[in-house]
């Protein structure tokens, strides 16, 4: 019994119609992913200060904050460590938070001696990895993350970020519900 035109032609479609719907699901997925990127959570993470004290995403809801990884061994680090103390100097009056977090191959010595020489007037936490972990796997230094009071991360740089832009963001997030 040889198939009829129509059986053949419905066998080859199908295939083909697998296909173009795993290409629409993928187009989707990767659309989701830029639309919804940007507007993804903070992780759940606990950040040692070199105080001891702990510090917890949790605890900085309902705050505008930045996470800043960072290491005393990374040049842009050091190169733009100068502009974000002026950074959180100029927003921490209308309730900015920032939380310097030195990774976890930072010799702690290093990282304390840095911060007392330089003043920092932010929190400054040792990773023992697992903050960075929490964070997307960050590895690069400087990444730091920008987060509104919903917990939602409103942006992420890697590398030193575009401070202009930064200054605007900042503005427009401590700028709502203050």
């Amino acid at each position: 019994m040889n198939p009829t035109p129509d059986t053949t032609a419905a066998r080859r479609a199908s295939p083909i119609r697998y296909i173009a719907m795993a290409v629409v699901a993928g187009a989707i997925a990767i659309a989701g992913y830029f639309a919804f990127g940007s507007q993804q959570h903070v992780p759940d993470a606990t950040f040692t200060l070199l105080s001891g004290q702990k510090v917890t995403t949790a605890d900085l809801k309902g705050k505008v904050y930045l996470v800043n990884f960072w290491a005393t061994s990374c040049d842009t680090c050091m190169k733009e460590m100068p502009q974000m103390v002026q950074t959180y100097n100029r927003f921490k009056g209308k309730g900015l938070e920032f939380v310097a977090v030195a990774m976890n191959y930072d010799a702690p010595m290093y990282v304390t001696n840095y911060s007392t020489t330089r003043q920092l007037p932010f929190k400054v936490a040792m990773d023992d990895g697992s903050a960075a972990k929490q964070f997307g796997n960050v590895q690069l230094t400087p990444t730091t993350f920008l987060v509104d009071r919903d917990g939602k991360i409103l942006k992420r740089y890697v590398g030193e970020p575009q401070f202009a832009e930064l200054d605007q963001l900042l503005e427009k997030a401590l700028g709502k519900n203050a």
